[in-house]
Order: structure tokens, then C-alpha cells, then sequence
């Protein structure tokens, strides 16, 4: 079992920035894909960024790209998300997730809800115009 905790939410003008932390209570990150997802009021959860345990690749949903990098620390087992350049739309609950890797680790894996297996409770991150 593994307890992920975000933290780091907030209000946030246009144009700023954010960093979100995520703690996990796993006694390790190995073998985990790890990533950061949000929903909207009135929409579906979504895919913002992952990254596997080990390698050095990392994953974005286009509507973040080279605004938010997501990075980890195996040995703290920790993981965060850093956000520039936020706009109003980047206006959601933001969730961590672990998924243990098992089978196929293709790119197209991270970006699904059902590739995780360990949610967080979310943080709030409200961009104002």
C-alpha cells in the first residue's frame, strides 16, 4: 500500500508560478511510474506529467509542455511538480499518482488513469486572470 500526499497548492496570479511536492509513504520507488493528473470543476480528470522511476524520461500532456517539469527524488520519495507561466485554464485539483509497473512500459501507458494504482487527495490550484 502507498499514501501519496500533495501539498504546495494555492492562489496564483497569471504568468506565475507553482511547485507542487507529492510525499509517498512507499519504502521505495522501485519499479513505479509516477505522475501528476488534474481535474477541473465540470471535467474529467486528466494526464498533466509522469515520470518513470529510473530513467531519465519524462511525459507531458501538450497543454503543459515547456511550462511544467516534473521531477523525483527516489531517495526522499518524493516527487514534484513545478509549474511556470500559469495561466487561468491550469485552474484545477491537482493529483499525485503511483502506479507499479507490471507488463508492457510504453509511452502510451503514462498518460492513462488505469496505468495507477495509488491516488492522492489532491491540491487546489487556482489561477487568477
Amino acid at each position: 500500500q502507498v499514501q501519496l500526499v500533495e501539498s504546495g497548492g494555492g492562489l496564483v496570479q497569471a504568468g506565475g508560478s507553482l511547485r507542487l511536492s507529492c510525499a509517498a509513504s512507499a519504502s521505495t520507488f522501485y519499479g513505479y511510474r509516477l505522475a501528476w493528473f488534474r481535474q477541473s470543476p465540470g471535467k474529467e480528470r486528466e494526464f498533466a506529467a509522469a515520470v518513470p522511476w529510473a530513467s531519465g524520461n519524462t511525459y507531458y500532456a501538450d497543454s503543459v509542455k515547456g511550462r511544467f517539469t516534473i521531477s523525483r527524488d527516489n531517495a526522499k520519495k518524493m516527487v514534484y511538480l513545478q509549474m511556470n507561466s500559469l495561466k487561468p485554464e491550469d485552474t484545477a485539483v491537482y493529483y499525485c499518482a503511483a502506479g507499479l509497473i507490471l507488463g508492457a512500459d510504453g509511452v502510451n501507458e503514462y498518460p492513462q488513469s488505469k496505468s495507477y494504482n495509488y491516488w492522492g487527495q489532491g491540491t487546489q490550484v487556482t489561477v487568477s486572470s
